[in-house]
């Protein structure tokens, strides 16, 4: 289980708060954190360095009939992410969704992508937990260590940006469980995957957690 201590002390080790214009870092800083995040001899449907259940690798399956092609759904029950494919397919992946009532089901849009993304938590997480949240209130630069990981996916109601996102994590031994502010969690190297397949104006539909579901 990860502590506030252990947040703290990881993301200081792995990203310094001087890290000298790493929050300007161009193609070739991306590339080196690219490399630096992704396992060697990298295979997305078999590589599983960190120890997931096998179901949460990503593979595709077949989708729906009727589930428009470019959508991304998500299943917070079973921890799954569906990207709907041309010809009837979806790829999914293995997730980790917010924990308690932070989780927000809903229909969003994407209406930013984002390589290597900087990260500032919201004041509402500063006032619910500022041990783990204020030293970054100014801010967490882009990096392996970053809150949102290697990509983030932005979602929006109409033109407001709600701040949740679909993003990568330095902890990836969090897929499968609850574990996020409010966000949705994905290894590094599943999420660079789903990147390049996503375009913006597509719709993300988010579906009701276990506790929010009734007889």
């Amino acid at each position: 289980m990860l502590t506030r201590r252990h947040f703290i002390q990881t993301a200081t080790a792995l990203f310094p708060a001087s890290i000298g214009g790493a929050a300007f870092a161009g193609r070739d800083q991306w590339s080196a954190w690219d490399a630096q995040v992704t396992p060697p001899d990298y295979d997305l449907a078999t590589t599983n360095p960190w120890g997931l259940h096998s179901r949460f690798l990503p593979v595709r399956v077949e989708a729906r009939a009727g589930l428009a092609p470019g959508d991304i759904h998500v299943d917070a029950v079973a921890r799954y992410l569906y990207h709907i494919e041309e010809g009837g397919t979806a790829m999914r992946y293995g997730v980790a969704v917010a924990r308690g009532g932070l989780y927000e089901p809903g229909t969003y849009t994407i209406r930013r992508k984002v390589k290597w993304p900087s990260w500032t938590p919201t004041p509402a997480m500063i006032r619910r937990d500022p041990e783990m949240y204020e030293q970054w209130a100014d801010g967490m630069d882009p990096g392996p260590g970053n809150a949102l990981g290697s990509r983030a996916l932005y979602l929006y109601v109409g033109n407001r940006d709600t701040y949740l996102r679909i993003h990568g994590t330095p902890y990836p031994q969090s897929i499968g469980g609850r574990a996020s502010s409010g966000c949705v969690r994905m290894a590094m190297p599943h999420i660079n995957d789903l990147y390049d397949r996503v375009e913006t104006g597509v719709t993300a539909f988010l579906y009701p957690a276990e506790d929010a579901i009734t007889a």
